[in-house]
């Protein structure tokens, strides 16, 4: 698996319909935009990664179904964000209250709106270096909470609005601290 960035610059930027389209048109690839106009493209991850994620998100919706707080996305779920990027995490959740800023005729492509929280496992051919731009690009677009997720090197880095990022081992769980009170994912249930 690999991941290609494709400047389509000189043809002119695709507009976000036409976004939409090229992305329906090969839904087998998982495709972003960066806030240059360059389109990622990504091979499906692995199947093991697919499993880690889908444990991640699990936690996301228990505590979600629990609270009835908002909106749980997986990774097939885009978000346009403020700096133009289109970016899809592993896992996401938006409060009720960010979600009802979303116009209805705007909900059923790529969201523009920021999740409050974003998660990102990083699969064998993703880059950390490259990941943790993309978390520094989710918050700088207002995400609240993020973690990335080395389950490789058994890390993680929690990123919050406003403070440093914090480096776990799998010995720590991911806290949702005060975006989402009572939320805790033992970092060592994952394989």
């Amino acid at each position: 698996a690999m991941t290609l960035t494709v400047n389509i610059n000189e043809l002119g930027p695709f507009t976000d319909e036409q976004f939409v389209r090229f992305c329906s048109a090969n839904d087998t690839l998982r495709i972003e935009r960066d806030a240059d106009g360059h389109l990622i493209l990504m091979a499906p991850s692995g199947t093991w990664t697919g499993f880690r994620n889908a444990r991640v998100l699990y936690g996301l919706l228990r505590w979600n179904e629990k609270h009835n707080a908002g909106y749980v996305f997986d990774s097939s779920a885009g978000f346009q964000l403020a700096n133009g990027a289109m970016r899809a995490p592993d896992a996401a959740w938006i409060s009720h209250e960010r979600w009802a800023t979303v116009p209805e005729g705007q909900r059923e492509t790529f969201a523009p709106v920021c999740p409050d929280v974003v998660v990102e496992v990083l699969s064998p051919s993703d880059s950390l270096a490259d990941t943790k731009r993309k978390m520094a690009e989710w918050m700088a677009n207002g995400c609240r909470l993020a973690w990335l997720i080395a389950p490789k090197q058994r890390t993680a880095i929690a990123y919050r609005a406003g403070e440093e990022p914090q480096p776990l081992t799998f010995d720590d769980a991911l806290d949702g601290g005060e975006v989402m009170p009572g939320f805790r994912y033992e970092l060592n249930d994952l394989p």
